[in-house]
């Protein structure tokens, strides 16, 4: 519901709330009910480090005023408000697990501790019309917060009080004219809008981050990076979008998974191609950790996209697929809720954790070979060069191969390599520049171009799957027309490569790389 608060001194008399909230246009006056006090206690918990706070998340314990519990705030377009709310418990009770194993890429298993702790004395105002329906709430809060401050041992000491007020204002029929005529005369009366602050952060000294969720770094430049330096930052990025996602795909905020499938890929990619940089002993095993995660990413994903699809054509073709389309769903509902249930496991087991621990300890102290510190733009270029070797070849192969199944196996390898392709262009934009980044954008096309066609290829396998288990003659008829439609599909889509693919190999695009 539509909101507006104020900052207030400790001074300042308000009107009263029907006064503020009457028109002279209304026929009946508006009644101001009792005022009901409130008094609220929150605690809120990160680690020492305040690793939650540090990246916009605030995770709190709240009792009073009739809305307590436990309350996990998320930044980044989380479902449900951003917010997870979760019985308080008892007094003193330890964060619930879940809430931990929420939060857990970001805490790295350490200690939720007090951080700071607040009390605020709430008097609610409400404003009702003739028929006793709430047009206005108004909430003045006096706040008192202290910081907690760890000592020696087990205990707690607390920091110097701070303390506020803020007016709040709500339309709870969310009559926008009428919050905003009780908002100005509010302003007229000389308050002023409350800061876009938090809580928490007019408590703690801490900084948050940019509002995409990106970790600020310095990045390596021409004149004085090295192989390793380049693929490192690159790295620290990828595993600040893996951490970042985490939360969100717990969640099940749309386009996490994706988001962190392709951080997942873009991190082995890097240590494939630039292998040579670092310790082999050290990146090999990681590599193959990391195309674990970016399988277990990849089925949730895939069952996304199949479903989308197949939902697709069958609205579009909802004569011929009447007989289809509730056992395809279900059926698809099934494969995705298996895929998450699958997901869910592997991110709240050791396995994940040690990963995670893996990619911040190579980040935090690169293990780089003599060849990893030397001067990176040759090297980066040579990495370029033999990924796109590779690419050349299997375009090549698919483009002289008879049989439609190996072509098609070897257009899904050709769109791999570009992808690999692509990202290596990426890591190298910030030492190479825009001939790098051009480069990258055409690779892009064509892994999308060649994508395109892989999706026929899933789909019309698992359409082949669903019409041999059915035993519904109109469903088995319906996934025989979806086939022939994902067929004509194909074959448009597989007649756009070579055109995107001339494109994409231009020698313009490729001449500063060599």
């Amino acid at each position: 519901m539509p909101e507006v608060t104020f900052s207030a001194d400790d001074g300042d008399e308000l009107p009263s709330p029907a006064t503020l909230a009457g028109s002279p246009d209304d026929p009946v006056p508006l009644l101001g009910g009792e005022p009901q006090r409130q008094v609220l206690r929150t605690t809120y918990v990160d680690t020492a480090d305040l690793d939650l706070a540090r990246h916009g998340i605030t995770l709190r314990r709240r009792v009073g005023g009739g809305g307590g519990g436990w309350f996990l705030t998320v930044p980044g377009g989380a479902p449900g408000g951003a917010q997870v709310r979760r019985p308080p418990g008892r007094a003193g009770s330890a964060v619930p697990d879940e809430l931990q194993r929420l939060v857990r890429a970001r805490t790295g298993g350490r200690p939720l501790v007090p951080v700071a702790r607040v009390t605020t004395g709430r008097t609610v105002h409400r404003v009702f019309d003739a028929t006793d329906r709430a047009v206005l709430e108004l909430a003045d809060d006096r706040v008192s917060a202290r910081p907690i401050l760890p000592v020696e041992g087990s205990g707690e000491a607390a920091g110097a009080q701070v303390t506020w007020r803020e007016v709040a204002v709500v339309a709870p029929d969310g009559d926008d004219q009428r919050l905003a005529a009780v908002a100005g005369a509010l302003r007229e009366r000389g308050l002023a809008e409350a800061p876009d602050t938090s809580e928490l952060a007019r408590v703690l000294d801490v900084d948050t981050p940019p509002h995409d969720g990106r970790a600020s770094r310095r990045r390596p430049t021409a004149r004085r990076a090295s192989t390793s330096s380049v693929v490192v930052a690159y790295l620290a990025d990828q595993l600040e979008q893996i951490r970042a996602q985490d939360l969100l795909v717990r969640l099940g905020a749309p386009g996490s998974v994706h988001k962190m499938r392709v951080a997942t890929r873009r991190s082995r990619s890097a240590l494939a191609t630039f292998r040579a940089a670092f310790d082999p002993d050290v990146v090999t095993p990681l590599r193959a950790e990391l195309r674990w995660l970016a399988g277990v990413l990849g089925e949730v994903r895939d069952a996304d996209v199949l479903r989308a699809r197949v939902s697709e054509v069958l609205a579009a073709e909802a004569a011929d697929a009447a007989g289809a389309t509730a056992s395809t769903d279900a059926d698809l509902r099934a494969a995705h809720a298996a895929a998450r249930t699958a997901l869910l496991t592997a991110l709240d087991g050791a396995r994940y954790d040690r990963l995670l621990d893996a990619l911040e300890q190579l980040v935090a102290a690169p293990p780089t070979t003599e060849r990893g510190d030397r001067r990176a733009g040759k090297r980066l270029r040579r990495g370029i060069a033999r990924e796109y070797a590779d690419l050349r070849r299997l375009m090549k192969r698919a483009r002289a191969a008879g049989e439609p199944q190996r072509r098609a196996r070897l257009l899904h390898d050709a769109r791999k390599a570009a992808k690999r392709t692509r990202y290596a262009a990426e890591l190298a934009g910030d030492v190479l520049g825009a001939d790098a980044r051009a480069f990258a954008a055409a690779m892009e096309r064509l892994q999308e171009a060649l994508g395109e066609y892989q999706d026929t290829v899933v789909l019309r396998a698992h359409l082949r799957e669903l019409a041999q288990a059915t035993t519904d003659p109109a469903a088995a008829f319906a996934y025989g027309r979806l086939h022939a439609l994902e067929e004509v599909r194909a074959r448009e889509a597989e007649g756009r490569v070579p055109t995107v693919w001339a494109e994409a190999r231009s020698k313009r695009l490729r001449r500063r790389l060599r």
